[in-house]
């Protein structure tokens, strides 16, 4: 969540004789500003982790800076999204995302949460720099508060508005998965509309998926003795002893 550039002259003439030693560079960022954003961020980083248990080709985290200065200084260029993914990359724990050190990549995906003192720049200077220097293909923000949701798709260089479809979703191109609300949350859905679950939300559901099925069984199994106690019924009316039935 850091909020802007830093380049006070002070830190500038520091910097010119300071050597960062090749990752080195730690997160900056602040405290998230509530449970809702610290929860929210934590969401998505475990299930997208969860969904894409299988590959090694990307890395997801949330609250930590990127450093992105073309004079690989930390003290200059950074910004701090609270989610972001970079594909095409290997999987592996970080201190931070130094741009110079990670092949020039940039994030792919970028989800910022909103807060009332943090909405102004993340729908205007963190836009802008998302488009022009990131060039983060998808861009989207979230209001865990008031549930206000948006994205983006990089086009020509130019943020397209993401068009949600009929269940108010918008899908990301980068994922390949929508991000929708559910039950207040921001969530991943699949393109044939199903929840991405977390590990406990599997097991939750195959037990109800069990338990649905076994009250079928048992709905069939009275319904079938229903029927034999009707045609047991049938042959006494005629006088016929139903022994075998």
């Amino acid at each position: 969540m850091s909020q802007g550039i830093t380049s006070e002259p002070i830190l500038q003439d520091i910097a010119e004789d300071i050597q960062f030693p090749p990752g080195d560079l730690w997160s900056e960022e602040p405290p998230l500003e509530s449970d809702l954003h610290r929860e929210q961020i934590e969401l998505l980083i475990r299930l997208l982790k969860w969904w894409w248990r299988e590959r090694q080709d990307f890395y997801v985290t949330g609250n930590l800076t990127v450093y992105y200065s073309p004079n690989q200084r930390k003290s200059e260029y950074f910004r701090g999204p609270d989610f972001f993914v970079v594909l095409g990359t290997e999987k592996k724990d970080r201190k931070s995302w130094v741009v110079w050190q990670e092949d020039g990549k940039y994030p792919h995906v970028i989800v910022e949460l909103l807060s009332d003192s943090t909405a102004s720049v993340d729908k205007g200077l963190k836009k802008q720099i998302y488009q022009d220097i990131f060039r983060t293909l998808d861009y989207f923000w979230f209001d865990p508060a008031d549930l206000e949701f948006k994205g983006f798709h990089l086009v020509e260089g130019q943020y397209q508005e993401i068009v949600p479809n009929d269940r108010g979703w918008l899908w990301s191109q980068q994922l390949e998965l929508y991000l929708g609300i559910y039950q207040n949350k921001l969530r991943f859905f699949t393109d044939g509309g199903d929840l991405v679950l977390f590990p406990e939300e599997e097991m939750q559901q195959q037990a109800e998926q069990e338990r649905q099925r076994a009250e079928q069984e048992r709905q069939r199994a009275d319904r079938a003795e229903q029927e034999l106690e009707r045609l047991r019924s049938q042959l006494r009316d005629q006088g016929i002893q139903p022994e075998s039935l």
